[in-house]
């Protein structure tokens, strides 16, 4: 079916603004689970991508967002922006952290902090792991459709326990996010585990963005990123042990971890959350960004050359996410088919169309397609077959009123 699309071929933003009664814009649908480990119910948010209808199979990559209550919005925001071309299309869980926020993220017990009595219930990090493990990730799993592709982002104590996870369960996300991580917990006491646990997994294929605020300490401007680590006093410990562990990471690049480290000299600890999920996002999935589109905008690229750029990013896609996607969206498909029949590169057309059935198999919508080929070309009988079959899987009126003109056609 020919739609109007007002789309430059090289960027693919999916940003759309929908009206909705009284409100602008809204997200997160509000779900809960009760847990056994934690005893207690815990609210979920969950965003499902725009292109989610209830009648397709389609499944998801899936980001799970520590403090979604607060973090979310950001999230949703920036994967509006820059799915399709940056990232692919993901449900988004945000995970309520707005009680036993500490209990929950921090990932050793203390009982005194800067030389202060220290109260607050905390260190149960691994009763939290457990949680998500043997019990959100199978909900989300049995009632949406993701797939277990996942990443996971935290900031502060979040970052602090998405560090604790990659150490001790790596295989449970593919992707962590660290934003501004208090790896300063309980002196070190995970940082200084690195070496003795970090070293012992093998990290190929998983990804680590961390990044590090500008406030290097609380009372010296003078303390910069360049001379941070000579500095001793408690006020520098926080940015110290970031540091420490993007160098150690950095060392040790045989553990085939995709690591980014990124410090944001303008951003406070409560600022650095936006800017570190844009660019954390970007940069673990920059293996997903299209490539070769200069081929697939030029007019003078063979169908065959063509045929080896969408093969190349199939394969690229099963890499990394160790299942079979599809290369491209059936949209790109669609549009690019439509497209040459209107630069009367009708070869072309056709092969855009027959991948876009390839791929998308169960589609009316890419048989409607290719029915229009037929019909640019005077092959009636044609167009009828690929209506019929749009037909078939759709059942809709319009494909019924289509098959009957068609049928005069042929007559």
């Amino acid at each position: 079916m020919r739609t109007v699309i007002c789309l430059l071929i090289c960027i693919f933003f999916q940003h759309t603004i929908s009206a909705q009664t009284e409100y602008l814009y809204q997200i997160g649908k509000k779900d809960s689970i009760y847990s056994k480990i934690l005893n207690e119910n815990r609210d979920i948010y969950i965003q499902l991508p725009e292109s989610y209808t209830t009648d397709s199979e389609e499944t998801y990559p899936v980001v799970y967002i520590l403090d979604g209550d607060v973090l979310l919005p950001t999230v949703v925001n920036v994967h509006d922006y820059y799915s399709g071309g940056f990232m692919p299309e993901m449900i988004i869980v945000g995970i309520s952290n707005s009680t036993n926020r500490t209990r929950d993220l921090t990932t050793s017990k203390i009982t005194s902090r800067r030389g202060m009595p220290y109260n607050e219930e905390n260190g149960e990090a691994d009763n939290f792991l457990e949680f998500i493990e043997t019990e959100l990730i199978p909900y989300i799993e049995g009632k949406y459709p993701v797939t277990n592709y996942r990443t996971l982002i935290g900031h502060s104590y979040a970052g602090l326990f998405s560090i604790y996870v990659l150490f001790n369960q790596p295989e449970l996300f593919a992707n962590y996010i660290s934003i501004d991580p208090s790896l300063d917990w309980d002196n070190q006491k995970l940082l200084k585990q690195a070496e003795s646990v970090f070293l012992k997994n093998d990290y190929k294929g998983k990804g680590l963005f961390m990044s590090l605020g500008g406030q290097l300490h609380m009372q010296n401007s003078a303390i910069t990123i360049d001379n941070v680590m000579h500095d001793t006093s408690e006020y520098t410990l926080f940015a110290r042990s970031n540091v420490s562990l993007s160098e150690f990471v950095k060392k040790n690049k045989s553990i085939g971890l995709n690591f980014k480290w990124k410090f944001y000299l303008n951003d406070l600890h409560g600022t650095i959350p936006q800017p570190s999920i844009k660019d954390g996002l970007i940069a673990l999935f920059e293996w997903f960004q299209m490539e070769n589109m200069d081929k697939i905008n030029s007019p003078e690229t063979s169908i065959e050359e063509l045929l080896k750029v969408i093969n190349h990013r199939e394969e690229k896609l099963y890499d990394h996410f160790g299942y079979q996607v599809p290369p491209y969206p059936e949209y790109l498909f669609n549009m690019l088919g439509y497209m040459n029949i209107d630069m009367e590169q009708l070869d072309k057309s056709k092969m855009y169309f027959e991948q876009a059935i390839k791929y998308y198999p169960k589609s009316a919508n890419a048989y409607d397609s290719m029915a229009d080929y037929y019909e640019s070309i005077d092959d009636y009988q044609s167009a009828l077959k690929y209506v019929t079959l749009a037909y078939q899987k759709s059942g809709n009126e319009y494909h019924k009123e289509r098959l009957d003109a068609l049928k005069k056609k042929n007559r």
